[in-house]
């Protein structure tokens, strides 16, 4: 984990990680009753396009590398003292998700260490952030997408964000833009749908949020993730909280998806 002593001017960084460096994923809710192995819990928020997964058990680092993904987190100090985030648009020449907010991020390679390795390495190709400038502190628990790679949130500090000058690649990102990290906890400009996956019913949350760069719909997988993100940054939950889903319930579906991919060749 990240060293805490040099954080140049911002206070509240250094405080971040130290706060965060001891955090570890909570433990599975409930055990699944059919299963002799250790049972699927769930992060706060799921949606159709991400099921949020804690896989303690079966924890990332079992996973096959080709199943397996890493995004950055990137956290520095705004000029309000503010904590922010920095996401990306998707590049309209992609064939997954084209002009979808992301942050930066995508699948392990031979040559990364570990989903830390893959999360700085991806945030250098897609904006040209220099790993230099960033200090990993956490790993949230894992998270599935809706083609069934796990998903390592990687969570990491930028103290001087002046010396970040973004290079987008043109192939991959659009556009790049920060929102602040609280908005994820906030009701304003959250709103949710009803959907249902497999006969369970759940809630699909959606963030928007407009800047200079323009209007930017956040949901999905990556609201999903910053939802968790700030309940833990924060130390508390969102307040639409009140919309949680059936963990139970969602348990048993993702079993049954899990067993349904381990069977095709």
């Amino acid at each position: 984990m990240a060293c805490t002593e040099e954080w140049g001017r911002s206070q509240m960084l250094q405080r971040l990680a130290k706060q965060l460096q001891f955090y570890k994923p909570p433990p599975v809710l409930d055990e699944l009753e059919d299963d002799n192995d250790d049972g699927v819990g769930l992060s706060s928020r799921i949606s159709c396009n991400s099921l949020a997964v804690r896989n303690v058990k079966c924890s990332c680092a079992n996973n096959l590398r080709e199943r397996r993904a890493a995004v950055l987190i990137c956290l520095f100090e705004g000029p309000e003292g503010e904590l922010r985030v920095i996401l990306t648009r998707r590049s309209m020449k992609l064939a997954s998700h084209p002009g979808d907010v992301a942050l930066p991020g995508g699948k392990m390679e031979e040559e990364d260490a570990d989903e830390s390795a893959t999360a700085l390495r991806e945030a250098m190709e897609e904006i040209g952030l220099n790993s230099g400038l960033v200090q990993v502190v956490a790993k949230l628990e894992c998270f599935m997408s809706q083609h069934l790679v796990t998903v390592v949130p990687v969570i990491g500090l930028v103290a001087e964000i002046e010396d970040f000058k973004p290079v987008l690649n043109p192939d991959e990102v659009d556009a790049i833009f920060d929102v602040p990290l609280e908005m994820f906890l906030k009701e304003d400009n959250h709103r949710f749908e009803e959907r249902e996956w497999m006969g369970w019913k759940y809630i699909l949350h959606l963030f928007a949020f407009e800047s200079e760069q323009g209007q930017f719909l956040i949901w999905g997988l990556t609201a999903s993730i910053l939802i968790r993100a700030a309940s833990v940054i924060y130390q508390q939950p969102p307040f639409f909280q009140g919309h949680l889903p059936d963990f139970q319930k969602l348990q048993k579906a993702l079993h049954n998806v899990h067993n349904v991919n381990s069977n095709v060749p």
